[in-house]
C-alpha cells in the first residue's frame, strides 16, 4: 500500500514536471524503402521504478490518472519528434477514450501542441491501442471524423490479436492497419501464417489501407513480407526505438528491400483440417424402423434396386445397418420368408456399423482402409449428423476420395522426402519469372536408379531417394535455393544463390560418394551390379550416381514455368545421355536445347 502510494506520488510529480522520456521507432515503406514515419514510446526516468511504459500505465490506473498521462505523452513526444527533426509520421499510441476526448474538444489541444512544435496536423497518426474492448464504437467513429477534418490520421493497431476487431476497421475508416507480430514473427517458415497475412492484405485492398508488419526481428522475414505485396514494416530488424534515431532505412534493411532476389515461401501443402469432410460422400437413402419386418425390408431393397444397405432407425438416431447382398441371399433360401418375414429387421441388421459425423474430414477414415475388419468396404457406413441419421456411404466412394485427397496432397508435397511437389514447384518459377529474377533451374535424376530398386527393394530404394533429398538440401541456401521433389528419384532446385554451379558441383560428388554406402560388399567391389534392364534381360549396371541439367535463366528467355521445366528436364537428359555428370545450357534456345536432348 505504502509502495503504491510512492509510486502515485512519483507518477504526479513525473506528470507535473513533465520528467517523461521517449524513444522512436521507424515505420519502413517496404516499395519505396524509404522512412514512412516513426512510433513514440513513452519512458519513464531511467533507473525509476515507473522507468517501463507498462508500469507507468499500472500506476496510472491505480490513482484515474490515465487520461492525464495519454495528454502528456501526447504533448511530450510531439515536443520531442519536432525537436529531433525526425522525417514522415508521428505514430501517438492512444485508447479509444482518449480519442474521444481530443474529438469533443476538436483536437484543441493536440493540435496547438503540434503549431507549436512546428508540425503539421497532417503528420500525426493516432493510434488506437485498445487493450480493453471498445464500448461505444459510435462515439470514437465521430471523435475520428472530427479530426480527420483537421488533418489527423488514424491508425489500427495490433490487428488480429482478438482487441482489434475486422467491425473496427470497416468502420473507424483508419488510414494504417498494423498487423499483430503474432502473424508476423516466423513468417518465413510457416505456410498458414502466409496464407493469414495474404487474406489480410486482400482485406487491405478491399478497404483501401495500407499494412504495417509489426515485430520484423529477420531479413528472411522482410523479405517475405515484400515479396506478399506488404505496404509497411516495423521491428528490430527495420531499427530499434532509439532516442535520436537514423532518419533513414538501415543498410541491412536496404539490401533486402533491394534485392532482385525473390523469397523462399514455406511450402502450403493442404492443411489436413481444412480438407473435404466426409459429407461429400453422402448419399440419401431411405431407412427402415427398428419394428418393422424383413418381409418390409425385402420390399425396400426390391423398390430400390440402386441401395447397397439400409440403415435401421430408431427415433431418427441410426441402431444398425443391413447389408443388401448378406440379406438378400439369406432371404433367398428355401423357407426362410416364412420363417423370418414377420420377424424384426433388426435379426439380420450389423448392430456395430462405422457411424461417422458429416463434419469428419475425410483423412480420419484413412485406418479404414488398411484395417483388419474390411465389411465396411463393402458394406459402405452411416453418415450422422449430431448423431441423427443423414445418409450413407460406400466403401468404393471412400477409396476414391482418400486416393485423390493423397495424389493431391503428393503434388503439394512429396510423403517420402516431405518436400515441395509439382504445384509448389511451378508456383516458385512463376514468381521468379514474374519478378524477373535470374536464377538456375537445375534437374537432378539418379542413374541406374530403377535396377537398384528391382535388386534391392522399395525399402532400400527409399533410403536412395531420401539420401538424394538430404545432399541436395545440404548445398541449397533455405533462403535463397527452393528444392523440390517432382516424384520418383527426380528433384528440382531452383538457385539463386549466385555459387550455384558449385552447389550442383558439390550436391554431385557428395551424393556419388555416399550412395556407395548403400552398396553391398560384393556389388562395391565389382563397381557395379546385375539386375534386369526394361526388357527383361540380366545387364550389368555401374553403381548409381546423379546427373544434373541445369538452365541458366535471365533476359527474359522463358515465359512460362513449363518452358523452363521442359528446359531443365532437356539438359538433365543430356547429362544423362554423354555421362558428364552436370550438363548446362546457357544461352541455348529451348527448341536447340530439346531437339539435342531427343
Amino acid at each position: 500500500m505504502l509502495y503504491n502510494a510512492r509510486l502515485a506520488m512519483e507518477l504526479r510529480q513525473l506528470l507535473e514536471g513533465q520528467g517523461l522520456r521517449f524513444v522512436f521507432q521507424p515505420i519502413v515503406d517496404i516499395g519505396q524503402v524509404s522512412i514512412l514515419g516513426f512510433e513514440a514510446l513513452m519512458r519513464g526516468p531511467t533507473g525509476s521504478a515507473l522507468e517501463s511504459p507498462d508500469e507507468l500505465l499500472r500506476v496510472a490506473k491505480h490513482c484515474g490518472l490515465v487520461m492525464a498521462l495519454e495528454a502528456a505523452a501526447c504533448t511530450g513526444a510531439i515536443e520531442a519528434f519536432a525537436a529531433r527533426h525526425l522525417p514522415g509520421k508521428l505514430f501517438l499510441n492512444l485508447s479509444a477514450p482518449a480519442i474521444c476526448a481530443f474529438g469533443r474538444e476538436r483536437g484543441g489541444a493536440l493540435l496547438r501542441c503540434a503549431v507549436n512544435a512546428g508540425l503539421s496536423p497532417a503528420r500525426l497518426m493516432l493510434e488506437l491501442t485498445e487493450h480493453e474492448r471498445v464500448e461505444d464504437v459510435d462515439a470514437l467513429q465521430a471523435a475520428c471524423a472530427v479530426l480527420a477534418g483537421q488533418g489527423v490520421g488514424l491508425a489500427l493497431d495490433d490487428f488480429g490479436d482478438g482487441r482489434s476487431s475486422l467491425r473496427l476497421w470497416a468502420q473507424l475508416k483508419p488510414q494504417i492497419v498494423k498487423v499483430d507480430k503474432f502473424f508476423v514473427r516466423g513468417i518465413h517458415r510457416d505456410s498458414r501464417k502466409v496464407e493469414v497475412f495474404r487474406a489480410m492484405l486482400a482485406l487491405a485492398t478491399a478497404f483501401g489501407t495500407p499494412l504495417v508488419a509489426e515485430g520484423v526481428e529477420e531479413a528472411e522475414e522482410l523479405g517475405v513480407l515484400r515479396d506478399l505485396g506488404c505496404h509497411h514494416g516495423q521491428g528490430y530488424f527495420l531499427g530499434r526505438p532509439a532516442a535520436q534515431p537514423e532518419a533513414v532505412v538501415t543498410e541491412s534493411a536496404c539490401a533486402v528491400l533491394r534485392s532482385s532476389k525473390i523469397a523462399v515461401l514455406p511450402n502450403s501443402a493442404p492443411r489436413p483440417d481444412l480438407a473435404e469432410t466426409v459429407g461429400r460422400l453422402k448419399l440419401a437413402a431411405p431407412t427402415i424402423a427398428a419394428a418393422a419386418s424383413n418381409s418390409a425390408l425385402m420390399e425396400l431393397f426390391s423398390r430400390h434396386p440402386e441401395l447397397h444397405a439400409v440403415a435401421v432407425v430408431e427415433n431418427d438416431y441410426p441402431i444398425g445397418l443391413v447389408d443388401r447382398r448378406n440379406f438378400v441371399d439369406k432371404f433367398a433360401q428355401r423357407y426362410s420368408r416364412e420363417l423370418y418375414g414377420r420377424r424384426p429387421c433388426t435379426l439380420f441388421m450389423n448392430a456395430t456399423p462405422l457411424r461417422v459425423e458429416a463434419s469428419a474430414p475425410i483423412d480420419s477414415l484413412t485406418s479404414v482402409l488398411t484395417g483388419d475388419d474390411q465389411r465396411y468396404l463393402h458394406e459402405g457406413f452411416i453418415i450422422t449428423e449430431n448423431g441423427r441419421y443423414a445418409g450413407l456411404a460406400t466403401g468404393e466412394s471412400l477409396v476414391r476420395a482418400v486416393t485423390e485427397r493423397r495424389i493431391e496432397a503428393a503434388r503439394h508435397a512429396n510423403p517420402l522426402t516431405f518436400l515441395p511437389g509439382n504445384i509448389p514447384i511451378t508456383e516458385h518459377i512463376r514468381r521468379l519469372l514474374d519478378a524477373e529474377a535470374e536464377f538456375a533451374a537445375c534437374y537432378f535424376d539418379l542413374n541406374n536408379f530403377k535396377p537398384y530398386n528391382d535388386l534391392y527393394g522399395y525399402w532400400r530404394g527409399d533410403e536412395m531417394i531420401k539420401l538424394a533429398a538430404q545432399v541436395i538440401g545440404a548445398h541449397a541456401d533455405p533462403a535463397h535455393d527452393f528444392v523440390g521433389h517432382v516424384g520418383g528419384d527426380d528433384f528440382v532446385v531452383l538457385f539463386q544463390s549466385e555459387d550455384w554451379r558449385a552447389r550442383c558441383e558439390r550436391v554431385v560428388q557428395d551424393f556419388n560418394r555416399r550412395a556407395r554406402d548403400l552398396f553391398d560388399a560384393e556389388e562395391l567391389a565389382r563397381n557395379g551390379f546385375e539386375s534386369e534392364d526394361r526388357r527383361g534381360f540380366k545387364v550389368f549396371f555401374p553403381l548409381t550416381t546423379v546427373a544434373a541439367g541445369v538452365v541458366h535463366v535471365s533476359g527474359g528467355q522463358f515465359q512460362t514455368p513449363e518452358e523452363v521445366a521442359s528446359a531443365a528436364a532437356a539438359a538433365k537428359k543430356i547429362a544423362k545421355k554423354t555421362g558428364s555428370g552436370i550438363h548446362i545450357a546457357q544461352g541455348m534456345p529451348v527448341r536447340t536445347l530439346l531437339e539435342a536432348a531427343g
